[in-house]
């Protein structure tokens, strides 16, 4: 099992932290001594996730905040808020994520709901709180991208769907946005002389919620195929599947713009992999960032 290295007074986010790699990728950073904000669009299911991490690390020091990466305005009210309390932020783990909605859905914003959770949320997140975390010595953030973007490309000509809409091949899609986002910040970091590290992993096959509560949106059932894919691939639960994330935001090892994921590509411990010739599109990512940017009306502080 990976170590995750001392984190006293470090102040850490991890979206997505109620349940799966995000409860368990906040589990490990409290129980190394990091402060740890559990971002969450259910405060309820927040406040279970909190409960289990005290039970394990007694002393741990960890918070719930609310926060619908679907829902820009709600966004910037997570990101206001930390912001006036003025404290460095030293981590932050792009976690959260919805997979495989079965009909075309719209976010608060207008945006496809895949598309919109999994990638123009976390784009706005992420540069909300750059003032914060260029405040700290050693910042990193580390994004959850997924394996399915290694067959995914970006449809400028129907970013959101609109066309054409296949559940997985959106899910793809907004993955490998992650992905390119992830490229394009280290990009930006050696290019303005930040500190900050930007890396990234995927989970392999983790068994978590992700693969049910996508699909079931809307009325909707996991189709067959899937539901026999789940029983035969092999899978790991959400302890080993957490570590490629938590690799990315804490190792000393671990470098800008690369990229982790399970040893044996589905299961196993951490270790660096290549980038999928999608993610190694830097033009690509240039492009994707600044139509980010016009979609959310967010952007890198000056």
């Amino acid at each position: 099992m990976y170590q995750v290295p001392d984190q006293q007074g470090k102040l850490g986010v991890v979206t997505g932290a109620n349940s799966g790699t995000g409860k368990e990728a906040a589990k490990r950073l409290a129980g190394a001594g990091a402060d740890v904000i559990l971002a969450v669009r259910t405060p309820a299911k927040g406040e279970q996730a909190k409960a289990e991490i005290l039970a394990a690390h007694p002393g741990a020091r960890t918070q719930v905040r609310r926060l619908d990466l679907a829902d820009l305005s709600s966004v910037q009210d997570f990101a206001d808020s930390l912001i006036a309390e003025g404290r460095p932020l030293d981590l932050l783990l792009n976690n959260a994520g919805v997979m495989n909605v079965p009909q075309r859905t719209e976010t608060a914003n207008g945006f496809e709901l895949q598309l919109g959770s999994n990638f123009l949320g976390p784009f706005a997140l992420t540069n909300r709180l750059l003032p914060l975390l260029l405040a700290a010595p050693a910042p990193r953030v580390a994004t959850m991208s997924s394996g399915t973007a290694n067959r995914a490309r970006i449809d400028f000509d129907d970013l959101q769907s609109a066309r054409s809409y296949s559940p997985t091949r959106a899910y793809a899609q907004s993955k490998l946005a992650d992905m390119l986002m992830m490229v394009h910040l280290a990009e930006l970091a050696t290019q303005r002389g930040w500190p900050l590290l930007s890396a990234g992993a995927h989970p392999g096959y983790t068994r978590t919620n992700l693969m049910t509560s996508g699909p079931t949106l809307n009325g909707g059932q996991p189709g067959l195929m899937e539901s026999i894919l789940y029983k035969i691939v092999p899978s790991q639960g959400p302890q080993q599947g957490a570590e490629p994330l938590l690799f990315a935001a804490t190792s000393p090892t671990a470098n800008a713009g690369d990229y982790y994921g399970p040893r044996w590509g589905m299961v196993g411990p951490a270790k660096p992999v290549a980038l999928p010739r999608p993610g190694r599109d830097k033009s690509a990512a240039a492009r994707l960032w600044t139509e980010a940017e016009r979609l959310t009306d967010v952007s890198v502080p000056a």
